[in-house]
């Protein structure tokens, strides 16, 4: 992913309700959730909801598909995984994370040091 998209994403999530109405998809996994089911997990009208949801598509972090009378949204874990990607093979020193491929399980994982420092030992002055 390059940086010009990344923003794109980032903006697609940087609003509370959007924010939130990925993590749910998230949650829901690959099957995804009717538009329906979102918005009464959130508690927002699903006027408002639409707006967001396409918010959100257009970002391409989210997909939908049709499944009878609803649309069902899923997140995009290419997309997540690819932002991820980004964000610790260019924002993050080794020392503090690292992605390696499994290639038995053919994924990639990402591996986060404890980032606090060591606490500074004092030393007796006399």
């Amino acid at each position: 992913m390059d940086i010009e998209k990344s923003t794109i994403v980032f903006n697609a999530l940087s609003q509370e309700t959007r924010l939130k109405a990925f993590r749910l998809l998230v949650e829901a996994g690959s099957d995804g959730l009717p538009a329906g089911a979102i918005s009464e997990g959130l508690g927002t009208p699903q006027n408002t909801l639409s707006f967001h949801l396409t918010h959100l598509s257009n970002a391409g972090i989210v997909s939908s598909r049709r499944k009878g009378r609803s649309i069902i949204y899923m997140a995009n874990f290419e997309m997540m995984r690819d932002l991820i990607g980004l964000l610790v093979k260019d924002c993050c020193s080794r020392e503090v994370a690292n992605i390696r491929q499994d290639k038995k399980k053919g994924c990639s994982i990402i591996e986060l040091a404890d980032c606090c420092s060591p606490q500074s030992k004092t030393v007796a002055r006399g």
